[in-house]
């Protein structure tokens, strides 16, 4: 499918968006911008689902204490922050425990298979660390609520993790962990037969370490877990092959620093080579791009040159000191020609990813923190425009 000229275009013609790349670039903002910018510009029922939002931005989006529940945005609410929806904006926030309870339930083979894991004593703490469940848990949720039927697009706020991969790793790790030797040894006191023969020596040892009830427990939860074999494993490839569909599209979000950039780089490289639609590369907080003119530098390196010259003009006029005046000016006077070498190199760091990524949208550093409604539409509006 060949990739639209625009952010806007993308929300138009997929049903799943995922807004992914390292952590602290901005990636929930611009979820729940991308997602305001589809309701807004669009007909259609639009869902972003987020993970663990700023508090400010969470209240604005009416998120506050909903967790799992899927809530609408009040029309009203949109039209006071200046805008005539044309869709429908609907947000859900992710709930961990919630939603590996709902796993349970919905994966077990019986109502008391499913009680026996959720009030085993290992239970919280094993799914907090199980086999990156935050981000495996992530693609269920999305996996349930696309199936549904009830969303035109889906804009998914990625878990931040340390491997931007993780994510998309997870269902294959599930299903690789169900099939591990690990868990048939963990399993194996119970199941007896020749494997809980081999098995004798490493369960002596763990019961003197970890005592006889803990053991016991371990081997109940893992052992009541793999009655779910089936289940996890089917919905695990169902969730790989969404992410390969041609409705489903990447923007990988970044930011021009240097870290940002080669975790982006590594992340497209990954996209291509497994397949997966890259939509757009969003670079969040980018300089103006006409600070990078060489006029703008022209500009500045004449008023540092200047500076003693019209420090006193503006003295004598304004009533200023003129030794502070001209400390001023040929500090800003440097300070911009310092700012144009960093913007230079932001926009070279734009033109190389155009090579990679079909579309860069580059988003401003905004002066304050995008917390509300009114920032979400004027951030949803760079990300709509047209290169």
């Amino acid at each position: 499918m060949t990739a639209p000229p625009s952010v806007r275009r993308l929300a138009e013609t997929r049903e799943i968006l995922l807004c992914c790349g390292p952590g602290g670039v901005g990636k929930t903002t611009i979820a729940a911008s991308v997602a305001v910018l589809a309701a807004t510009t669009a007909p259609g029922r639009v869902l972003v689902l987020t993970i663990d939002p700023a508090r400010r931005l969470a209240d604005a989006l009416g998120l506050k204490g909903i967790g799992n529940d899927v809530v609408q945005i009040d029309e009203e609410t949109l039209r006071a922050a200046g805008v005539s929806p044309r869709g429908e904006l609907w947000c859900a926030m992710l709930d961990m425990k919630r939603s590996w309870d709902d796993l349970i339930l919905r994966h077990a083979p019986d109502a008391k298979t499913a009680e026996r894991i959720l009030s085993n004593p290992l239970y919280q703490n094993i799914t907090g660390r199980f086999v990156q469940s935050h981000d495996y848990i992530a693609m269920e949720r999305l996996h349930e609520l696309h199936s549904t039927g009830e969303w035109d697009l889906i804009v998914v706020d990625t878990p931040p993790t340390r491997n931007a991969l993780d994510f998309l790793d997870a269902p294959a790790r599930m299903e690789e962990f169900f099939s591990s030797r690990l868990l048939r040894w963990l399993i194996a006191p119970a199941r007896g037969g020749l494997l809980g023969i081999a098995a004798r020596p490493f369960t002596q040892i763990a019961d003197r370490i970890l005592g006889t009830q803990f053991l016991e427990d371990i081997t109940d939860f893992f052992l009541s877990l793999q009655s779910m074999y089936g289940g996890f494993v089917d919905r695990a490839r169902a969730v790989s092959r969404l992410l390969s569909d041609e409705r489903t599209s990447f923007l990988v979000v970044a930011t021009p620093e240097a870290a940002p950039v080669r975790e982006a780089d590594f992340f497209l490289d990954e996209l291509t080579r497994r397949g997966y639609e890259i939509g757009a590369l969003v670079l969040n907080r980018a300089l103006p791009a006409s600070l990078a003119l060489n006029e703008t530098e022209v500009a500045a390196a004449d008023l540092a040159a200047t500076a003693p010259q019209v420090a006193g003009e503006v003295a004598a006029s304004l009533g200023l000191d003129a030794a502070a005046a001209e400390r001023v000016l040929a500090a800003t006077g440097s300070a911009a020609r310092d700012w144009a070498v960093v913007a230079r190199r932001e926009a070279a760091v734009r033109d190389r990813l155009a090579t990679i990524a079909p579309l860069v949208v580059t988003i401003p550093n905004f002066d304050d923190e995008v917390s509300d409604l009114q920032g979400l539409l004027a951030l949803s509006a760079h990300l709509g425009a047209v290169p």
